[in-house]
């Protein structure tokens, strides 16, 4: 065993500290110095050692995926009622997003269908259906709230959530436009998102209240 670990494999290393670990490095440095080859340095082993925890590189995006969606998942779905649910995954997520903006292109462009992200979306449907909506209804929440949340984050990320470049348009040109972005203030991005999420919750209530 120890000829082996001086290969490379060195002892304790697991799943969970391979995507922590790549978590941090995207973080730092952006998805580009991702590579195999500079989480095995950062890890102290070889690339190789990686592979008996991630089997390819695709499983290591899913995984870190995995890992930023698990910073916004409280302890038991069901606890308080379905809205407050929804509205504490929706904010734990957009901080979560918010703390790991590199990881957003991610979320846009893979499904991350991990046995974990799974257990997570199964305990959200059963949560929503246990409390009247129709089974399929569920799926259009979930899709509709994370679709929602993901977008925001992604404006965010890339500064397009503030009001300041419309307020910076021509008044003569666009009075409405300029005099809304003025109103709104630079800094209106937690206020639209507040907006947003309510709207999109009493949206759900209207539509469990029709049964």
């Amino acid at each position: 065993m120890a000829a082996n670990r001086a290969r490379g494999q060195r002892a304790g290393l697991t799943r969970q500290a391979v995507l922590e670990a790549a978590v941090r490095l995207v973080d730092r440095e952006g998805m580009k110095a991702l590579s195999m080859r500079r989480l095995g340095a950062e890890l102290g082993v070889e690339a190789m050692t990686l592979y008996h925890h991630v089997p390819n590189k695709s499983a290591l995006l899913d995984g870190m995926i995995e890992q930023v969606v698990a910073e916004a998942v409280p302890p038991e779905f069901g606890a308080a009622t379905w809205r407050e649910d929804l509205r504490a995954y929706a904010r734990a997520l957009m901080a979560a997003l918010d703390a790991h903006p590199h990881a957003v292109p991610l979320l846009l462009s893979r499904p991350a269908m991990t046995p974990r992200n799974l257990r997570t979306l199964e305990a959200v449907v059963r949560m929503l259906h246990e409390a009247g909506f129709p089974l399929a209804r569920t799926l259009d929440i979930l899709y509709s709230l994370t679709s929602f949340v993901v977008g925001h984050a992604a404006a965010r990320a890339g500064g397009l959530d503030g009001a300041g470049s419309l307020a910076a348009l021509d008044a003569d040109a666009y009075p409405l436009l300029v005099g809304a972005a003025r109103e709104a203030g630079a800094d209106a991005g937690e206020a639209r998102f507040a907006y947003a999420l309510e709207a999109l919750l009493s949206g759900f209530e209207r539509d469990l209240a029709r049964g």
